[in-house]
């Protein structure tokens, strides 16, 4: 069996323009049903990876908890490490946002677990699985994931290196280039990297010779609307349910996506609807391929039994 797996960083309003002292806002939490509507109108278990604000958000709380409680959702934790507490200074050499790497163990341990139980406190959920903020991740962060029982992490993204972004007080994240692309277990922990691949393909509108380039050394495709089209991403499923040795498609976005201007990406309410026009056509293509939807926790479970 394959299965189709939807992961939602879920957190406040447009963070890509976020800058230290910033106030968060989260509002696109109004826009969250319309997204979970769809996945229950194709069978599928969006997987909502909560960060600070958002569990703080009394009408995020107040939609998810029902949904949840009806399962047809997972709740996941997802961390910014800038505004989720204890608040702790670092020394800022870099102009980035920190990377929940860059502290202390004993920080790291305290944020996440001051997520983590605020997600228990306010859904009654013992959150499985988890993302990172900014996708940086190392093996203290795998301990203290180990410690709180979570089952699966989807931080990392295969052929991607975050060296050149730069957090508070380390010069670049994490370097994920020549991680597996498919489900492999760190420590007691079900690995389930988001679905990428280097693809070949043609765009009439480059150069012949950024062509050239990109049929030699491929193009990186993810199962993510905001970045890659309706076709390519097409592509992605049909080269990755060929694949003997992987079982799952996971599909990435971002709560802020939902809402018109909430991101770099979706400006207007036009740009929201052809979006949605997009995830569509996914959905209804991965099911006519055979994949059912599941959540993290329980795929994770499977891979462990």
């Amino acid at each position: 069996m394959k299965y189709f797996i939807i992961t939602i960083d879920t957190e406040g309003d447009n963070l890509w323009n976020y800058h230290k002292g910033d106030i968060v806002t989260t509002e696109n939490a109004q826009f969250i049903p319309r997204f979970q509507e769809l996945c229950n109108k194709y069978g599928f278990i969006p997987v909502w990876l909560t960060n600070y604000e958002m569990i703080i958000s009394d009408d995020y709380v107040s939609y998810i908890k029902k949904i949840a409680e009806n399962k047809q959702c997972e709740i996941g934790i997802h961390i910014h490490a800038w505004n989720n507490p204890p608040i702790y200074d670092l020394n800022d050499n870099y102009s980035g946002n920190p990377y929940l790497i860059e502290y202390p163990k004993d920080i790291m341990r305290a944020k996440f677990k001051a997520t983590y139980d605020l997600i228990k406190e306010r859904l009654g959920i013992c959150a499985k699985s988890h993302r990172s903020g900014r996708w940086a991740m190392n093996s203290k962060y795998f301990e203290i994931l180990e410690e709180f029982g979570i089952l699966a992490d989807c931080s990392y993204t295969p052929l991607v290196s975050w060296a050149n972004n730069v957090g508070e007080t380390i010069a670049g994240g994490s370097d994920y280039s020549k991680v597996p692309n498919n489900t492999h277990s760190i420590r007691n922990i079900i690995e389930v990297p988001v679905t990428i691949r280097n693809m070949s393909r043609f765009n009439f509108r480059g150069s012949l010779k950024q062509n050239i380039r990109k049929l030699i050394s491929g193009n990186q495709v993810w199962l993510r609307p905001a970045i890659n089209s309706t076709d390519d991403m097409m592509q992605l499923i049909d080269r990755v349910s060929d694949e003997s040795d992987t079982d799952y498609l996971e599909f990435m976005m971002h709560s802020s996506e939902l809402m018109p201007g909430g991101s770099p990406y979706f400006r207007d309410d036009k740009a929201i609807d052809k979006m949605y026009q997009s995830v569509e056509r996914i959905f209804s293509y991965v099911r006519k391929k055979g994949y059912t939807g599941i959540s993290l926790e329980e795929y994770a479970r499977q891979h462990q039994a």
